[in-house]
């Protein structure tokens, strides 16, 4: 029996997982775009640079949220502890790479360079809300209310996103 509440306690640890590094990385995906695109700078080369710049946030965020948790967890470790803890950070890169693949592409001349950011913030903010749906839906919430706190969650995205817009 202890066996499946350290199965179940994993399986919510890494749904908590997903769901922060999801929204953390689509907020900071969007924040990241807001600021790089802020002085209008959109041609191919620096729309690849901006994905670039992206990814290395990303990587480097998920590196210092890992060891923080690691450090916050002073406890006895094991010899890997620090490698598993900074692989758990794995949604937040992933959460990021769809926004790495608009600004590449746009990069590429897959699609045009200027004002790529639009398809960009709606792409995570399609993101929040799917997160802020699947979060409602898996705590039992009806489809209504589920859909209803998903453009809530969207919302409030919004909100942070044009705050570090504004902030910058």
């Amino acid at each position: 029996m202890a066996q499946n509440t350290a199965a179940e306690r994993h399986r919510h640890d890494t749904r908590e997982a997903v769901l922060f590094g999801g929204v953390y990385g689509a907020v900071l995906a969007s924040s990241i775009v807001a600021a790089l695109t802020q002085y209008g700078h959109s041609s191919r080369g620096d729309r690849r640079y901006d994905a670039l710049w992206l990814l290395v946030t990303a990587l480097a965020s998920a590196l210092a949220h890992g060891y923080a948790h690691y450090i916050a967890e002073r406890g006895p470790h094991r010899r890997w502890d620090v490698l598993r803890t900074l692989a758990d950070e794995w949604p937040l890169v992933a959460a990021v790479l769809p926004t790495v693949v608009v600004l590449a592409g746009a990069g590429w001349g897959w699609w045009p360079a200027k004002s790529v950011e639009y398809p960009a913030f709606a792409l995570n903010i399609a993101l929040l809300f799917v997160l802020g749906l699947l979060t409602a839906r898996w705590s039992h919430r009806s489809w209504g209310r589920a859909v209803l706190l998903g453009l809530v969650d969207a919302l409030l995205g919004v909100v942070v996103v044009v705050a570090n817009a504004l902030i910058k």
